[in-house]
């Protein structure tokens, strides 16, 4: 457990955009999820809330479609999840479009402190992650890779894959952190809600209380 758990349990819906322009007031700060189709990173947000339904789960990859936004008990703190890559089954055109709304909502977006980088543990740094990685480095911006479904690893391996994943950006040149990451068994979930609350700047604000119908 954490100070910080019933704040990241308070997380509720604001609104889904499809572009920069229609996203919340950009002021406070905010935190992306990012990560290609099948890497769990819309468990990883529910694991991180303590909610089984806050960020839509499909067993077909690729559902999230637009930049999903989630609010919390802090006033101006939002959580983000921004569209899978890869996988899902609609026209390359389409996938192009996606692709061009995410850029310009990294490029622009002025309240993102961080991006949250999801990486399926067992199939991590595919070209999706590389070119976010060289993103991230260019225009310097802190990335915190969450290693998912760690419970698919035993422990020596799991621990291997983020010492190379660790080595790797630090060779790139990111300013990023590394962590192993269950929504099975928990493995994690204290320590991204830790970061997060940095990242946030939970320290010293008014907790303002969330409408049960938000």
């Amino acid at each position: 457990m954490t100070p910080f758990d019933s704040t990241f349990q308070s997380a509720h819906f604001i609104k889904s955009a499809e572009k920069l322009s229609q996203c919340p007031l950009d002021q406070g700060v905010e935190v992306a999820f990012a990560g290609r189709s099948n890497a769990g990173k819309s468990t990883a947000l529910n694991t991180l809330t303590n909610q089984k339904k806050l960020a839509r789960t499909s067993k077909t990859p690729g559902r999230t479609q637009l930049i999903n936004c989630f609010g919390l008990n802090v006033e101006d703190r939002r959580l983000i999840d921004l569209p899978g890559y890869g996988f899902a089954k609609v026209p390359i055109a389409m996938k192009k479009v996606w692709q061009a709304h995410m850029q310009d909502y990294l490029m622009n977006r002025r309240s993102l402190a961080g991006v949250v980088l999801v990486m399926d543990i067992r199939h991590p740094l595919k070209e999706f992650d590389e070119m976010m990685l060289d993103w991230a480095r260019s225009n310097r911006m802190t990335v915190h890779i969450l290693l998912t479904k760690s419970d698919k690893l035993k422990r020596g391996p799991a621990k291997s894959t983020m010492l190379m994943v660790q080595k790797r950006i630090k060779e790139q040149g990111v300013d990023g952190t590394v962590q192993t990451f269950s929504s099975l068994n928990g493995d994690g979930v204290d320590a991204l809600r830790i970061k997060l609350a940095e990242w946030l700047v939970f320290d010293n604000l008014e907790v303002i209380p969330v409408s049960p119908n938000a």
